[in-house]
């Protein structure tokens, strides 16, 4: 049976960057495939449109430019702040990530890219933005219920179903 938009399907799959650095997989998250609803933009897009027209079985390697995965590196949403505007609570150190939250109380990550004795460099772009992904994927089955919501979370810091 071909795959369409609306079906839901469980893969394996291993995502790697373009040194073949592996970011995440099955393996890494326990062995555990994840299933999702094609089409209804739980995964990344390239992701996400690689399985229409495939079937059970079907194993394949996509190459996702940034614009197809996380998208381009957005230089508005990198910004260079005092240490003083920090949480004293807090000692910054390049990697961390932190936890912010809108007027509407809407959450959001902030990366910390760089930390001098004066200033943080704080990254809102998704942790992948600006990179190329290639995926192996091998689609095990369709027609099965999807995860609960929260229940896959990968390596790059967001959450699957």
């Amino acid at each position: 049976m071909v795959i369409k938009k609306g079906d839901i399907i469980k893969v394996e799959y291993e995502g790697r960057l373009e040194d073949l650095t592996i970011f995440d997989s099955t393996e890494l998250q326990g062995g555990k495939p994840i299933k999702f609803e094609v089409g209804v933009g739980l995964l990344i897009r390239g992701f996400d449109n690689s399985v229409v027209g495939k079937e059970v079985g079907d194993e394949f390697t996509i190459t996702l430019k940034a614009s197809e995965a996380y998208g381009e590196v957005d230089p508005q949403l990198i910004q260079t702040i005092s240490r003083e505007q920090l949480p004293k609570d807090i000692d910054p150190e390049p990697g961390m990530m932190l936890n912010a939250f809108d007027a509407n109380g809407a959450q959001s990550v902030i990366w910390i890219k760089e930390v001098d004795d004066e200033f943080v460099t704080l990254d809102m772009n998704h942790p992948m933005a600006g990179k190329t992904l290639i995926f192996k994927i091998k689609i095990l089955e369709t027609g099965c219920e999807p995860d609960p919501p929260g229940t896959h979370e990968c390596g790059c810091g967001c959450e699957h179903n």
